[in-house]
């Protein structure tokens, strides 16, 4: 089984860096996860009318109001078949805020040959479903862009939107991955967004099966 990256990237995916082309290399069939652990140097929002959307974003597992430096960060990359029989990619990322507080933004990935890309559904239930457009950068590194959004099925206004850009690459110098993410609003600006770094070890998922904390209490058929 080909990758969902491989897939939607197609031969750009042998332009990555050795190191991504491992970590976004992960399928069922491999029976691998990938964990990373590290630090993201800065967590932000925008301005104050942004915080009320942060916190309802919260209660789903899709972005949080708080903001912090040097934050403790995981990340858990599972690859499985959902319920639906779809190859698909975890993205639970744990941000300790707080001495007795943790943030979750849950994200699970599909590749939808019918609309040529990958869908990211994201939070707790499956409603929010964005489609992902994938580039590499002259690094090796990889760009990931939003594009349409749907809730419950329909198509999200463009005004309620939050157009995301994630940059993953690999620090040679440091040994690690490196990420920032930026979600703005065309009205509102800048509403969230991190940076920081981490390193990944990978799990054989045939001898220790995907933890249930990663898989979203509902999965949605619609892309």
């Amino acid at each position: 089984m080909t990758s969902i990256f491989q897939q939607a990237l197609g031969d750009d995916f042998h332009r990555l860096h050795p190191r991504l082309r491992e970590r976004f290399g992960i399928s069922s069939e491999q029976s691998t996860g990938c964990v990373g652990t590290g630090v993201m140097d800065r967590i932000w929002h925008g301005r104050a009318v942004t915080v009320p959307l942060l916190h309802l974003g919260a209660t789903r597992h899709i972005l949080f109001p708080e903001q912090g430096t040097d934050v403790p960060f995981s990340i858990g990359n599972y690859a499985y078949r959902d319920s639906f029989g779809r190859e698909t990619v975890s993205f639970v990322r744990t941000f300790d805020v707080a001495a007795h507080r943790r943030r979750r933004f849950d994200a699970t990935m599909v590749y939808s040959p019918a609309r040529s890309a990958i869908v990211d559904y994201l939070g707790t239930h499956q409603h929010y479903a964005v489609l992902l457009s994938l580039a590499v950068d002259r690094r090796g590194g990889l760009v990931i862009r939003t594009g349409e959004q749907r809730y419950a099925g329909r198509r999200f206004p463009r005004a309620l939107s939050g157009c995301a850009e994630v940059h993953e690459w690999w620090d040679g110098s440091d040994g690690c991955f490196r990420i920032e993410v930026r979600v703005t609003n065309r009205f509102l600006g800048p509403v969230f967004g991190y940076r920081g770094r981490f390193t990944a070890q990978y799990v054989d998922t045939g001898t220790a099966p995907v933890p249930a904390a990663v898989r979203p209490l509902r999965e949605n058929a619609r892309v």
